[in-house]
């Protein structure tokens, strides 16, 4: 098994079966659930992994303890693709003790039908388990992304189990670069809890941590402050990269060419990033992730029965409920007779927070016209100055 430490083990498992993340992310490089071994007086198991993989999660226990059983299972999070194995945990090793919290043990009981209570440890807010050498701190971090979700650090090798914190997709036997898939696990999964992840990174600054150990991804050991710099980041809904993200959906061609046209414009004025985005093509995760990225956003469409065209309303629907804010947002409209979908777009981003809409918006009358060019550059003029 992996060193992470002298004294800790990774016992994870790569999941390369899976397409769907949680049913709707799509993870091409497949994923990864974390387990860590804690070698001391007392053997501790952090964190299972999903049920699928139970059986060959217990055998790189028993690899790395030597055959030794442990002692405690820590469970920080009770999310199935970590808790699912728990089960098999009790089966393998009857004599050990689950340590978690009170609303950990409330899921577990919804899981699973074993008998707890001999079995259970409790612990509060701050309280700490010696295992010899090495003390783990328990500290919760509520939703983030689910309402029990706890972290601990251990003093002695100065490392944070950050449970779903410090995330990303991807099997650990996978290249591909942290920051794009960490986003977007980020945006996706834990993106509405921005709040609630600063709170965790408060308590975070005023511990000593060399090594960050997540629930999914690889171990972070080197530059932390790049990794911590890009979640404080994300979970504070700052700007990430400068450039205007423009998102379109567009039934013939229409709406398309005058999405092309303003970025073309942005670019000659001088915008260090403009692209367009195909939303009935392009992953649903990555463009929400760009929308969150980026500084500005055009949303383009067209009036469809009533409201606008569905992707646009999904992709919105996404936007609202992930707390997509601080943002400067601007709306093209197509429409042959009644062009409502500015208006209808902007009536459902006012749900969130802090978004500056542009004066300027650019309303196509079928198809683009000498006049949708001048108003597509004063958009433009307005979105780079």
């Amino acid at each position: 098994m992996t060193a992470v430490t002298n004294d800790i083990r990774y016992v994870g498992v790569n999941d390369h079966k899976i397409d769907l993340f949680e049913g709707q992310y799509i993870v091409p490089n497949g994923m990864a659930y974390n387990s860590y071994v804690i070698l001391d007086e007392k053997i501790a198991v952090a964190d299972g992994v999903d049920g699928a993989f139970g059986d060959e999660w217990i055998e790189n226990i028993k690899t790395a303890t030597g055959g030794k059983a442990p002692d405690y299972l820590i469970v920080h999070h009770m999310e199935p693709d970590h808790s699912a194995s728990i089960e098999k945990f009790v089966e393998a090793f009857p004599n050990a003790k689950i340590v978690s919290n009170a609303k950990s043990f409330a899921m577990m009981e919804n899981y699973f039908s074993f008998p707890l209570e001999q079995k259970k440890i409790t612990v509060q807010n701050g309280e700490t388990l010696s295992l010899g050498t090495h003390s783990l701190t328990f500290i919760f971090a509520p939703m983030v992304h689910w309402p029990e979700v706890m972290t601990s650090y251990d003093s002695k090798d100065k490392v944070l189990f950050s449970a779903d914190a410090f995330g990303k997709f991807g099997a650990l036997d996978a290249e591909e670069d942290w920051d794009c898939e960490a986003r977007r696990y980020y945006i996706g999964i834990v993106g509405k809890f921005g709040a609630q992840a600063q709170a965790l990174l408060k308590k975070a600054a005023e511990l000593d941590i060399e090594i960050i150990c997540p629930l999914h991804g690889p171990v972070l050991k080197e530059n932390l402050a790049h990794y911590i710099e890009k979640y404080n980041i994300w979970s504070s809904y700052e700007v990430e990269t400068k450039g205007v993200m423009i998102a379109y959906t567009s039934v013939y061609g229409n709406t398309k060419k005058a999405a092309g046209l303003l970025c073309e414009m942005l670019k000659k004025r001088g915008c260090p990033k403009a692209f367009t985005v195909d939303l009935a093509r392009e992953d649903m995760a990555e463009a929400v992730e760009d929308a969150f990225r980026h500084e500005k956003l055009v949303l383009a469409t067209t009036t469809y029965n009533g409201q606008y065209f569905p992707f646009m309303k999904h992709f919105i629907d996404h936007l609202t409920e992930h707390n997509f804010q601080k943002r400067t947002v601007a709306f093209i409209e197509n429409g042959s007779w009644a062009p409502t979908a500015a208006k209808l777009m902007k009536a459902d981003l006012e749900k969130c927070k802090n978004l500056t809409f542009c004066e300027n918006t650019v309303t196509v009358r079928s198809a683009v016209k000498e006049e949708t060019v001048a108003a597509l550059e004063k958009l433009a003029q307005e979105l780079w100055a």
